[in-house]
């Protein structure tokens, strides 16, 4: 498995609070080892976004990515509030 991030992504990212960045890498670590480990709560989204899934990162904050084959790529991190307006 092949792990990108898009420069939406990066943008996104680099506006995160120290912790969320490490909690981020943190749980990477575990979905590249296992990417529907429960602790993720990996799952698809819904509208709009069905073609997409979403991993948690802490009690509000998630992940956005896209299942390409063997790539993935995560498109979006923030909070529940900012990725589903």
């Amino acid at each position: 498995m092949n792990v990108f991030t898009s420069k939406k992504f990066e943008k996104m990212f680099k506006k995160c609070p120290q912790e969320i960045k490490d909690k981020f890498l943190e749980r990477l670590k575990i979905f590249k080892e296992n990417k529907h480990s429960p602790a993720l709560n990996n799952h698809s989204l819904s509208g709009k976004l069905k073609e997409l899934r979403s991993i948690n990162i802490s009690g509000d904050h998630r992940a956005i990515f896209e299942e390409k084959s063997k790539d993935i790529i995560f498109i979006a991190i923030g909070t529940h509030g900012q990725l589903y307006k």
